[in-house]
């Protein structure tokens, strides 16, 4: 590995990016990229104020250039996790715009304002005093990216040049993707779905990216129609909002029809929206399967036949097993058998910033214990049920994923929303207790019909037990759903 954007070395003339009013082709980030690189000589790694601008692309482009580690930053982090990771990641500066209005946590750190229109050397010059980019260890820092600490406070996930290299790499190959695609998404860019694939993948292709700065049915149908895109990433929630959209919307439907691939990832994609959009559109959505420590381990191959609700095979480069609770490896491809998913390969991270036990107990040998429970498929397709710490039902002497019920639950047309979470019982030992926001709040399916409707779809021991209606599930900003915050009880 050389560089990492060999379009944005070469200066080109072809588009890059376009975000709002800012639009600019490979030679102009570059200059842009550039200057900004070259006041970054002597900085150890810096804080990114991670807005969905073509700010926060051209600062990270810089940053990778210079061969400074960067600590994307969400800017609606609220002031305790913001000094946490301050802390942890010890900045020496914050690249902002000159526009955004930065938090007193930030008052501290000196602060560069990040200016697209800037002009500087060209990259892999040298940058300032500095380093050609093709001279920096492949095995270096590029990005510093939090996890959600669910658990405790978030851990500084430390993702190599080599990580990101490789998993672009992987999925170019696994998708066709090509300088030819034109990628149109609206995610936040301080999280791996949108920075890694979203902005530094198609930069890495040579491609271009289009960026909403905020989700909307009209934009998605306006970048994919007139306006030449082939690629859309997204995460359900959008997918749902453009599956509700198609029924009265053809220049959608049409959008969406030309597209070369729409890819969904995050969490899991309702089998219902997976049927709408293909039955309006001939067009299937891929599911793949990653998160911040490992990037991309698995995905739905583009052109083959729909498999909703799988996350398809590891890409390639990436070693994946199943791995029972008391440590052995499963070999069974049967879809029933659940197991935790443990990977390896180039695409992994380093480890987490200033956490060395931590790190150690992510790790079997070489393989990442993900904390995903997932069964295979006969022909090897990965099929996520939930995640071991939250998903993982243990009920009348079974092991039960409550993600196939989620699913199940889904299927129903008066469920909107649903999660499964189990709770302590004294004759099954945890019970299955499903939230549900129904489609219509003033008439919900009763328990009983939800829960026949699961035993008919999956099999008698994985109906629910008790249910639990909702106005709306809580979810982080990538529209995962928290059950940690879901209420200790809803209306049953």
């Amino acid at each position: 590995m050389s560089v990492l954007f060999p379009a944005v070395a070469a200066r080109s003339d072809r588009p890059a990016l376009r975000c709002g009013a800012d639009s600019l082709t490979y030679g102009e980030l570059a200059r842009a990229a550039g200057a900004l690189a070259a006041r970054l000589d002597g900085v150890e790694r810096v804080a990114v104020w991670a807005t969905p601008t073509a700010r926060t692309a051209v600062a990270v482009v810089a940053a990778l250039l210079a061969g400074v580690p960067a600590v994307p930053l969400n800017p609606r982090t609220g002031e305790r996790e913001l000094a946490h990771i301050l802390g942890d990641s010890a900045p020496g500066a914050v690249l902002a715009g000159a526009e955004d209005t930065l938090p007193e946590g930030l008052a501290k750190l000196p602060r560069i304002d990040v200016e697209p229109d800037a002009t500087g050397p060209a990259p892999g010059a040298g940058t300032g005093g500095g380093t050609r980019e093709k001279d920096i260890d492949p095995e270096s820092p590029a990005l510093i990216v939090y996890t959600s600490g669910t658990t405790g406070p978030p851990k500084g996930v430390l993702l190599s040049r080599r990580a990101v290299a490789a998993s672009l790499d992987a999925l170019a190959e696994a998708w066709a993707w090509t300088s030819d695609d034109v990628l149109v998404h609206a995610l936040p860019l301080f999280h791996v779905h949108g920075l890694v694939l979203g902005i530094l993948g198609p930069l890495r292709r040579g491609g271009e990216v289009r960026h909403l700065g905020a989700f909307s049915v009209e934009g998605v149908a306006r970048e994919l129609g007139a306006g030449g895109g082939t690629v859309l990433f997204g995460v359900p929630t959008m997918y749902h909002r453009l599956a509700d959209a198609l029924s009265h919307d053809e220049g959608l439907v049409r959008a969406l029809a030309g597209a070369r691939l729409l890819v969904s990832g995050s969490a899991a994609l309702p089998v219902r929206d997976h049927e709408r959009i293909a039955a309006a559109t001939g067009r299937t959505v891929v599911e793949r399967y990653g998160m911040s420590e490992t990037l991309m381990n698995t995905s739905v191959r583009p052109g083959g036949e729909p498999r909703p609700g799988t996350v398809g095979t590891p890409l390639p480069g990436v070693d994946l097993r199943l791995v029972d609770e008391d440590g052995s490896v499963l070999g069974a491809y049967d879809g029933e058998t659940v197991g935790e998913v443990q990977v390896r390969g180039p695409n992994l991270f380093s480890g987490y910033l200033n956490r060395p036990e931590a790190t150690a107990e992510a790790f079997d040998g070489d393989w990442f214990r993900t904390g995903d429970m997932a069964v295979r498929e006969a022909d090897g397709t990965v099929r996520l049920v939930g995640r071991r710490a939250t998903d993982l039902i243990k009920s009348g002497g079974y092991k039960i994923g409550a993600g196939e019920i989620e699913n199940a639950l889904l299927d129903h047309p008066g469920v909107r929303e649903a999660a499964v979470t189990g709770e302590p019982d004294p004759d099954l030992g945890e019970r299955i207790v499903a939230w549900v926001v129904p489609a219509d709040a003033s008439a919900p399916p009763a328990g009983t019909e939800l829960a026949d409707h699961v035993a008919g779809l999956l099999a008698p021991h994985k109906r629910p037990r008790a249910v639990r209606y909702l106005d709306a599930l809580p979810r982080n900003d990538m529209g995962k759903v928290l059950k940690k915050a879901l209420p200790a009880a809803g209306r049953t």
